[in-house]
């Protein structure tokens, strides 16, 4: 599914330096590298950065930071990764799910309002798979009624909004605070677990900054109830060598990506990912959909080809958030989705010949089924 150990041949000498670096610096607690790489994050973003332990310790901060009260309401969608909704339940938040578009997988903008109530405070889109959602919409929404909007761009570093008046902005730097994942396999990836916090705000920034070192003010000096939240030297170091390649490695992914239109568009029983006209897509994952997803799960795999299902249930039907009341039924696409996504290989080592085999393999299935 993924070549990080291909990737990181092409960077070797690099990386291998900024490891050996570290380690004679001996600085590997905030300080050294963390600070080095949150400065040209920043600067590749145009917004604050604040590195911290991993994605789902950048959304805690987000939502610690926004002193929302236990009972308080925050929209977002019943198909993500469970860490999307497990922050906002630890802080006893009530997430309140809206299903999603079909041909985005992203929140359907469309039935957000329908959702709100007088104790909805937020509204949480996940740019699933690398592309974004509808922030324009979400964003009128968010301050028709004065909601914060959080980010979960986890999946989207480098992705680009496109507003309608023309205006290009990252995936994450757009609502009150952004959220992002350094997982060995997203767009850029550490060599283990690593998460950052976005924000323009300098105050909120600051903030969240003290909010991820046990609420410090100054040495010792404790102004708020944080928590203890790291990306260490090391990752840090990795993560600074591989962002300056950030933008080869998306437009490789997005040149498999491409290959795959090409060659699986014509497929009359399979869908392709949909491209949207206001983002830019950084293909996380390149999602297909197929009524006969599972047949064709194990006829790769028995061709030697990887394929992943993301997400096999909905968030509202798993045991953990009974609690929130939700049933079979309720929102159809997302658990319509959890029946027929299939994700291909996708990552920046892919070459034409494992290109042509999976798709040709792909086309063998369909032709013979």
């Amino acid at each position: 599914m993924s070549d990080i150990y291909g990737q990181y041949l092409t960077m070797k000498a690099e990386i291998d330096e900024a490891i050996q670096e570290v380690i004679r610096s001996t600085q590997f607690i905030k300080s050294g590298k963390v600070l080095d790489f949150e400065v040209r994050l920043a600067a590749y973003l145009s917004t604050n950065v604040v590195a911290c332990g991993n994605g789902t310790d950048a959304l805690q901060l987000a939502f610690m930071a926004l002193d929302l009260k236990p009972g308080d309401e925050v929209i977002t969608t019943p198909f993500t990764f469970v860490s999307t909704v497990e922050v906002l339940s630890f802080l006893g938040l009530k997430p309140v799910f809206v299903d999603v578009n079909r041909e985005t997988f992203n929140l359907d903008e469309g039935k957000l309002e329908e959702a709100f109530s007088e104790k909805t405070k937020a509204i949480l889109p996940v740019h699933l798979f690398g592309q974004c959602a509808n922030l324009e919409a979400i964003l009128d929404l968010a301050q028709k009624y004065k909601l914060f909007v959080v980010e979960d761009a986890c999946q989207a570093l480098g992705t680009d909004y496109l507003f309608s008046d023309g205006t290009k902005t990252k995936a994450g730097t757009i609502g009150n605070i952004g959220c992002n994942s350094f997982f060995p396999s997203k767009n850029l990836g550490a060599f283990g677990d690593g998460g950052a916090v976005y924000c323009t705000n300098n105050e909120m920034a600051d903030k969240i900054r003290s909010l991820a070192n046990h609420g410090m003010k100054a040495k010792y000096e404790y102004e708020r109830i944080g928590i203890n939240s790291r990306l260490d030297s090391l990752q840090a170091a990795i993560l600074e060598v591989k962002l300056k390649y950030i933008e080869k490695h998306i437009q490789a992914r997005q040149q498999a990506a491409s290959f795959y239109d090409e060659q699986l568009k014509g497929i009359e029983e399979l869908k392709i990912p949909t491209r949207v006209p206001y983002s830019t897509h950084t293909f996380h994952q390149y999602t297909i959909q197929s009524e006969k997803r599972d047949e064709l799960k194990n006829f790769l795999a028995g061709k030697g080809i990887p394929s992943m299902v993301y997400y096999p249930k909905a968030l509202h039907l798993q045991e953990a958030y009974k609690h929130l009341g939700y049933k079979q039924g309720d929102f159809s696409v997302a658990e319509k989705l959890s029946q027929t996504v299939l994700s291909l290989p996708m990552h920046t080592e892919l070459g034409e010949e494992q290109l042509e085999y999976i798709v040709n393999m792909i086309k063998k299935f369909f032709e013979n089924s």
